[in-house]
């Protein structure tokens, strides 16, 4: 009798391609680099080094970013023969970690939406156990989740019977759902929920004459005066257990629990892999689940089928016992058409990731990852000591229990253990997600990536420019932190497993570096054009042709990737080339400077929540695709400076190609200013063309065209 298959996976096509356009590239830019070599030999001057440099730094990005092209693989599973092969009772109990910090910047309304997603899995409920990590210690997300248990009574039951399939009910009731007779019900229960919410939300704290029950109120007994979001005792609150709770259907109810960890404003916090670490260890004593979900509080659950679709790789009898870990690529819902932003993150997501796939598996992205508990935790129950077996096996409410539960999420339980060294989720970085895998990796384990069509989870992203450019300097500043540690990718990963996938990692971690070329290319050629000295090879000779291959073959390869493999629109992927010479501008040389402070212990670097509130008329110009630019952000400083200086280049380039004919000379740099140009429009309609409140600060443009100015003048024949 045939077995029936969990799991398949296929090279992509473009495998072999990929490899060729390796080999062909590779020979055209040590070409160059040896060009670079001879003219530093010969005539050695400050732009001609600047030049080497840069080209230099991007043959060893563009090197360790073909790793992940080497390989690259897609994968298949097929849950509907799970079920035939596995009954529910045989199913992996699985606990699930949701992650928030902030009530402010996070609206416990969506975290409710998140949690009540995943609450209604298509799931044994007596196997299924959410925790709520509020790492800011807030009452108003306890509050919040008082009332999702009440309202996940009637919510789940209905999404079941029905067959609802967006199981967040904000997306269901906010979209062209199906009408069954309990449905205005139900969306009136909703709507009441959200907006005792929000009044607990606009008055800044919870009045206790909303709170009824008894065993809540001393919940929030705990919230005293001196109580404060960076000194707190530990607050743990089971809100459903599923030995006593159930549905209005009478069926069981998973469990769902409230942890805030005791917070200590002397004592180092780990942000949030210290916040999961303290998950790790509260739940392997309250519930134990052999699998562990996390999720950031907005990336809702968009497939009520994913935990089956994980025990296709758990649960196959031929997976290989090195298998740590199934990652789901990060989707996010809201974008606008274009992406101007370059939010959906679709080269990381949805292209490398296929790359570390075919190798020893995708990074942990943060988000959406399922790993075996005894792979990321300590082999004795969490490690928390002796008896740990005998507290397991009483109910989650008993005294022991909880008694313990708030002893391992005490600020002082990891002195002295290896926790975030050697067990959990590792410290050492802001970006520990990338930084855990890769810990595990060397150790060893594997991953995969279960990539399937409808999108795993959905979750918010940015839709201001400064929170995106924000956002990328922080995870760029933790990946250097990453890279020059101990356990740097370049030499103890390369040492610890597969070099190519060492090498993804170093890309990853190095990726900040991609300003330097950006940089020097956004500024030499520009202003020796201002001051009418030619610096590249003229158009006659030989050599021009490998510019226009170098230039013309990696656009084109980026597009092969992006649209037609990939799927992705062409105004998406114009965007994300536009963003990412924005990056090199700010995002990137910020995030080099930020930890070169932080190395010399000149600045110190905290966790920064990324705000999920939307402002309406930020949220307006999002959505007609314009850039919104109306903060005063320094990161908007240096892109408004390199915009400034390629016009000005380029409109000079011209006049001398009218007046006096010297296309042959320059028409390099004419291209490069010109190509900088076109990518910088929306920077000159901030500047000059709009009066909305998205338009770029009047200091911002003063400051940036006076220095272009200075620029220009204190350079002024001195190529």
């Amino acid at each position: 009798m045939q077995t029936l298959l969990l799991h398949s996976h296929k090279p992509l096509s473009k495998t072999y391609l990929n490899r060729i356009f390796l080999l062909v590239y590779a020979a055209a830019v040590s070409v160059l680099l040896l060009r670079h070599c001879r003219h530093l030999f010969h005539s050695p001057t400050l732009v001609s080094a600047a030049l080497f440099l840069a080209d230099f730094v991007f043959t060893f990005l563009w090197l360790t970013g073909q790793c992940f092209h080497w390989n690259p693989i897609e994968r298949k599973v097929f849950p509907e023969n799970l079920k035939q092969l596995v009954t529910e009772n045989e199913y992996p109990a699985i606990d699930v970690f949701i992650c928030t910090a902030d009530p402010v910047k996070e609206p416990p309304i969506g975290v409710v939406n998140t949690a009540l997603s995943v609450l209604a899995y298509d799931y044994p409920p007596e196997k299924l156990s959410v925790y709520v990590s509020d790492d800011g210690g807030s009452e108003m997300t306890l509050y919040a989740f008082m009332e999702c248990a009440k309202f996940a009574k009637r919510w789940i039951p209905y999404c079941k019977m029905h067959g609802v399939v967006d199981r967040a009910p904000e997306v269901y009731f906010g979209s062209d759902h199906a009408w069954y007779h309990e449905t205005d019900e139900i969306k009136l229960m909703y709507e009441n929920m959200k907006s005792r919410m929000d009044a607990v939300m606009q008055s800044g704290g919870l009045s206790l004459d909303r709170v009824i029950e008894p065993e809540f109120r001393d919940a929030f007994s705990k919230w005293t005066p001196g109580f404060t979001c960076r000194n707190h005792p530990t607050v743990i609150q089971i809100l459903l257990d599923n030995n006593v709770d159930k549905d209005i259907s009478t069926g069981v109810m998973s469990n769902l629990i409230y942890v805030s960890r005791e917070k200590n404003s002397n004592k180092p916090h780990n942000f949030k892999a210290g916040a999961l670490n303290v998950m790790l260890r509260v739940s392997g004593l309250m519930t134990n689940g052999p699998i562990v979900l996390v999720l950031d509080c907005d990336m809702y659950s968009n497939d009520p089928e994913t935990p089956l679709r994980v025990l296709c790789y758990f649960m196959d009898p031929k997976a290989d016992p090195k298998l740590g870990f199934v990652q789901f690529p990060q989707r996010f819902r809201g974008i606008n058409k274009g992406d101007i932003y370059a939010s959906d993150f679709m080269p990381e997501t949805q292209i490398l990731s296929l790359g570390m796939d075919g190798l020893l598996g995708a990074q942990f992205m943060g988000t959406g990852g399922f790993f075996k508990r005894y792979v990321i935790s300590d082999a004795s129950l969490c490690g928390v000591g002796k008896g740990s077996v005998q507290i397991n096996s009483k109910s989650m409410k008993s005294e022991d229990v909880l008694a313990l539960a708030h002893e391992v999420a005490s600020c002082n339980y990891e002195d002295n253990t290896k926790w975030g060294s050697e067990i959990g989720f590792r410290y050492g970085t802001i970006t520990e997600d990338t930084y855990t895998s890769f810990r595990l990796h060397c150790e060893g384990w594997k991953s995969v990536l279960c990539n399937p069509k409808r999108a795993a989870f959905l979750g918010g992203s940015p839709s201001s420019l400064n929170d995106v450019l924000t956002q990328i300097k922080r995870w760029y500043m933790g990946f250097l932190e990453i890279f020059f540690n101990t356990y740097c990718p370049l030499i103890y990963g390369v040492q610890s497993m597969n070099p190519l996938h060492a090498l993804c990692y170093t890309h990853y971690t190095l990726r900040s570096f991609w300003s330097v070329p950006i940089i020097i290319y956004a500024f030499i050629p520009q202003i020796s054009l201002l001051n009418s000295v030619p610096i590249f090879t003229k158009v006659s000779e030989d050599g021009f042709s490998l510019y226009g291959f170098l230039f013309i073959g990696a656009y084109i390869k980026d597009f092969l990737d992006f649209v037609v493999f990939g799927g992705g629109p062409v105004a998406r992927w114009w965007n994300h080339q536009r963003m990412w010479l924005m990056w090199g501008l700010s995002s990137y040389p910020f995030a080099l400077l930020e930890w070169f402070l932080k190395s010399f212990g000149l600045s110190t670097f905290g966790f920064n929540v990324t705000s999920k509130v939307v402002d309406e008329e930020w949220k307006r110009l999002y959505e007609q695709g314009v850039f919104e630019f109306g903060v005063d952000s320094v990161l908007f400083y240096p892109i408004s400076v390199a915009s400034m200086v390629n016009l000005w280049s380029f409109v000079k380039g011209v006049m001398d190609v009218v007046i006096y004919g010297r296309l042959d000379e320059f028409f390099v740099q004419i291209v490069i200013s010109g190509f900088a140009v076109v990518n910088s429009w929306p920077i000159y309609e901030g500047m000059f063309l709009r009066k909305d409140q998205g338009m770029m600060p009047l200091k911002i443009t003063l400051a940036s065209t006076a220095t272009a100015m200075a620029i220009y003048f204190l350079t002024l024949y001195r190529f």
